[in-house]
């Protein structure tokens, strides 16, 4: 069967789309049972969920890339979502992990220049999702530190400062946060949260995803499903239902 002719095909079918911005934690979320890819499967059909998470970045990196992935050409109408959570590798202790560490107030700075940037480009800021690092399980993370032949080089007392951090910003930029370094220690052994100390669990994975979706529900649930319902098309004159 031929293909309908170009200007019998229909306006072009564009998925909205839900970007997820950040570090190794949002890089691994697509992994099985990960957190992005529970969003994913919510939203098939409704939305394009994108992973953009670039392991070992930190804010002061991540600023220079996010122009070039969402580019002042982007439809803004196009993302209904944006994520950015970074903060574990800022939070590297200086002394012993300098290339990742990034100080506190300029922590602070870079993630207000990423919010603003997307304000620029008209994403408003009830699409914008600020998520804070997850706390750190000290002990586990010293066992893989050891393991690549490093000390310990993050604490959990600086990574809550760098989280308390992250909540002002969204605060002062009228945000959305998801302040995971909160939540997760209000069970007091958040240990379970995490696979190493510092990335999640399956469990941590679970927590995150239940809790960045009750605050993308309300934002998404209205979008409309792509395409008919194949039990919907009629198949007799099927360009009737698709085109």
């Amino acid at each position: 069967m031929a293909l309908p002719e170009s200007g019998a095909r229909g306006r072009l079918l564009r998925w909205p789309r839900v970007l997820l911005f950040g570090d190794s934690i949002t890089e691994y979320s697509f992994q099985e049972n990960g957190w992005g890819a529970y969003l994913a499967e919510r939203l098939v059909r409704k939305c394009d969920v994108l992973n953009r998470g670039i392991s070992g970045y930190n804010t002061r990196w991540a600023k220079l890339i996010l122009p070039r992935l969402i580019p002042e050409s982007t439809s803004a109408d196009s993302i209904v979502a944006v994520t950015i959570f970074f903060g574990a590798n800022d939070s590297a202790l200086k002394e012993l992990n300098p290339k990742q560490h990034v100080p506190l107030e300029e922590y602070a700075t870079n993630l207000k220049s990423m919010v603003h940037y997307l304000k620029s480009v008209d994403i408003t800021a009830d699409r914008i999702i600020l998520i804070t690092p997850p706390p750190l399980q000290e002990s586990a993370w010293e066992k893989a530190c050891l393991a690549k032949g490093d000390k310990l080089n993050r604490s959990n007392a600086t990574t809550g400062q760098y989280a308390q951090a992250c909540v002002q910003v969204a605060r002062e930029c009228s945000t959305d946060v998801l302040d995971l370094w909160t939540l997760m220690q209000k069970n007091q052994d958040f240990s379970s949260y995490l696979s190493d100390g510092l990335h999640l669990s399956a469990k941590g994975n679970s927590f995150l995803a239940a809790q960045l979706w009750s605050r993308l529900e309300n934002k998404l649930s209205a979008l409309p499903s792509l395409l008919p319902y194949w039990r919907d098309v009629d198949h007799m004159n099927p360009e009737a239902s698709l085109l």
